[in-house]
């Protein structure tokens, strides 16, 4: 099974269904809004250019389109602007400049500037304290503790994820699902329902 493939069953099953039909519905309906809205309100160019990077390597192009094609650096920013308070903006912004940080600390250049290969190599990192991360919230949650500061890649995992599974491409055309039914066909006659 290939990467994507697993993304998919993960998301379809895991994180869309766990999601109530109304707040599926409310990033839908954000995304609709953000549509006209042009250029970008929180991240910068440079910004933008790594997050389009990153999310493309989360979610590639394949028989469909990936992350870019789906716009989740759009989503992303709507995010970052409009639904989350400052002091997660601020944490995710600062974790963008951590990992430029990093990719120049390990590379010598920022993470757009880095070969494919650096760049994968770079993500195998953030990912694996990504993993260190769910594994110490999930049992801070049993313990009920407090969880440990928000990690950047697992908050653009799932961002990235939810961004693309709830656009037009991601949901239609990836999953094959429909929010709101095509066509009503209003009550069914008592007859059929005793049947």
């Amino acid at each position: 099974m290939q990467r994507r493939d697993v993304l998919k069953l993960l998301t379809s099953t895991a994180l869309l269904s766990a999601m109530p039909m109304e707040l599926l519905q409310s990033l839908q309906q954000a995304r609709a809004q953000a549509a006209p809205t042009i250029g970008l309100r929180t991240l910068n160019a440079h910004q933008n250019a790594t997050i389009m990077a990153i999310t493309e390597m989360i979610i590639p192009a394949t028989s469909t389109p990936g992350a870019n094609g789906a716009k989740v650096n759009e989503f992303i920013d709507l995010m970052l602007t409009d639904w989350y308070d400052k002091a997660d903006s601020d944490r995710f912004l600062q974790g963008l400049a951590a990992a430029d940080a990093d990719s120049h600390k390990r590379f010598g250049k920022t993470f757009i500037q880095c070969t494919p290969k650096q760049q994968h190599d770079l993500m195998t990192a953030w990912d694996f304290d990504a993993m260190k991360y769910a594994q110490a919230a999930k049992a801070a949650h049993k313990s009920k503790t407090d969880a440990p500061p928000m990690n950047f890649f697992y908050m653009t995992k799932r961002l990235t994820l939810v961004g693309y599974y709830t656009s037009e491409i991601g949901f239609t055309k990836e999953l094959g699902k429909t929010i709101i039914p095509m066509k009503h066909a209003g009550c069914a006659p008592l007859s059929e329902a005793r049947a």
